[in-house]
C-alpha cells in the first residue's frame, strides 16, 4: 500500500522526514471520501518518491482541527514542510496528477521567498 495513515503521534515527524507530502483528510462516513480513496491510492502507488498520507478526521479530530478542516475530503500538499495546496473536494485521477506535477515543479526558492516576505510584512513593526 503506497499510502500511509497518519496520526497526531506521527505527523509531524512525516512533514519533517518528507520533500513532498501529500495529505487526504477524509472520514469513513463521507461518500466522497469513498470515492476518492481508490483514486488516491492509484496515484500515489505512480509516485514512490512522494509521501502520500491519509488523515481519518473523526480518529484525529485534533490534527483536523489544527489543519483547519471545514469539508471533506480535504486534499493538502507539502513541499520543504511548506504548505503549497489545500483544496475540498474529491478529484478524479487527471486532475491528481495536475497537482502532484505542479507541486512537483514548484521553484521553491521563491516559494521560501515569497513565505518569508508574507512572514516579515506581518510581524509586529517595531519602533
Amino acid at each position: 500500500m503506497a499510502t500511509t495513515e497518519l496520526t497526531s503521534e506521527d505527523f509531524q515527524k512525516t512533514l519533517e522526514e518528507s520533500d513532498i507530502l501529500f495529505i487526504d483528510f477524509w472520514a469513513d462516513w463521507c461518500g466522497p471520501c469513498k470515492q476518492f480513496a481508490p483514486v488516491y491510492e492509484q496515484v500515489s502507488e505512480q509516485h514512490p518518491e512522494i509521501t502520500f498520507g491519509k488523515v481519518d478526521t473523526e480518529a484525529e479530530r485534533e490534527l483536523a482541527a489544527a489543519a483547519q478542516i471545514s469539508s471533506i475530503p480535504t486534499l493538502m500538499a507539502f513541499r520543504e514542510k511548506v504548505l503549497v495546496f489545500s483544496q475540498p473536494g474529491a478529484l478524479n485521477a487527471e486532475q491528481l496528477n495536475q497537482v502532484v506535477t505542479a507541486v512537483k515543479d514548484l521553484d521553491m526558492d521563491e516559494v521560501h521567498k515569497q513565505v518569508a516576505e508574507q512572514d516579515e510584512a506581518e510581524a509586529p513593526q517595531q519602533d
